[in-house]
């Protein structure tokens, strides 16, 4: 039983909706169709870890959710709203909606402090102060508070994706999304960001997570949802998709990417 992480209970009669809807969603690029029909619901406080081979359409599902790609065809709803639909004001969506992508984004010519503050300013509206308070209080959330005057060059790869997750909690965001984000870092610098996403699912955040950490999907996620071909194979809790798959392709593909002993939870 996943018990590494013991999560805040933010519920209410409001949270029976999910936080994301998708529905019978297709992407093509050309003649190559890279989603095939996808189904999937992730509720408000949940942590969904997309797992699976490259180029089993893992992140193109991503980046649909807030229209970064244009589906073909299929529904997609986010906190109420139907993304999808023609009419909608998708900037107004994505204010609660947090990114994080593998490469970190930053603005290379800001300081960490202008990082987080600049689109809370102009985006959000909020004063200096206002905006320089919340930036420090989500830079401690991360452990980078004394970082807040250095420019990205100056950081380690882990402390810029670690800036990257303050910059997207600082637009107080309803759900978080991840694309990988440990792959590009030296394996040395992986735990500090995998530790921020394990405080940030403690705290009740709502996340879906691309990854290729198979202890992180283990231990924090509430569900794992294993792709390959552009569709859905097999979804679960951890002790199931991970631990004991019911579907040979999956066992396939975790064979490749586990150590035996590594599949078990914790006790």
């Amino acid at each position: 039983m996943k018990n590494t992480v013991t999560k805040t209970d933010h519920a209410s009669p409001d949270d029976a909706a999910p936080a994301i809807h998708v529905a019978d969603l297709h992407k093509s690029f050309g003649d190559l169709e890279v989603l095939t029909g996808i189904d999937l619901d992730v509720n408000r406080g949940e942590v969904v870890c997309v797992i699976g081979p490259s180029g089993s359409g893992k992140s193109t599902l991503l980046r649909c959710v807030n229209l970064l790609e244009e589906p073909t065809s299929g529904t997609i709803t986010v906190a109420g709203t139907e993304v999808t639909h023609e009419d909608v004001n998708i900037d107004r969506v994505r204010r609660g909606i947090g990114m994080v992508f593998q490469s970190f984004n930053l603005f290379p010519h800001l300081t960490v402090m202008e990082n987080l503050t600049i689109a809370q300013r102009r985006v959000l509206g909020r004063e200096k102060g206002e905006s320089v308070k919340v930036a420090r209080r989500n830079l401690e959330r991360v452990g980078l508070t004394d970082k807040e005057s250095a420019y990205p060059a100056k950081l380690s790869g882990g402390q810029q994706q670690r800036v990257a997750i303050a910059r997207a909690l600082s637009m107080d965001p309803q759900l978080m999304l991840f694309d990988e984000p440990t792959s590009a870092l030296d394996p040395e610098l992986v735990g500090d960001v995998l530790a921020v996403m394990r405080r940030l699912a403690a705290e009740g955040m709502t996340m879906l997570v691309v990854t290729h950490e198979m202890s992180f999907a283990r231990e924090v996620a509430d569900r794992v949802v294993f792709m390959d071909g552009g569709v859905i194979v097999e979804q679960g809790p951890p002790a199931q998709v991970v631990v004991d798959p019911q579907h040979a392709r999956t066992r396939e593909f975790l064979s490749r990417v586990l150590d035996p002993a590594a599949a078990r939870l914790p006790e």
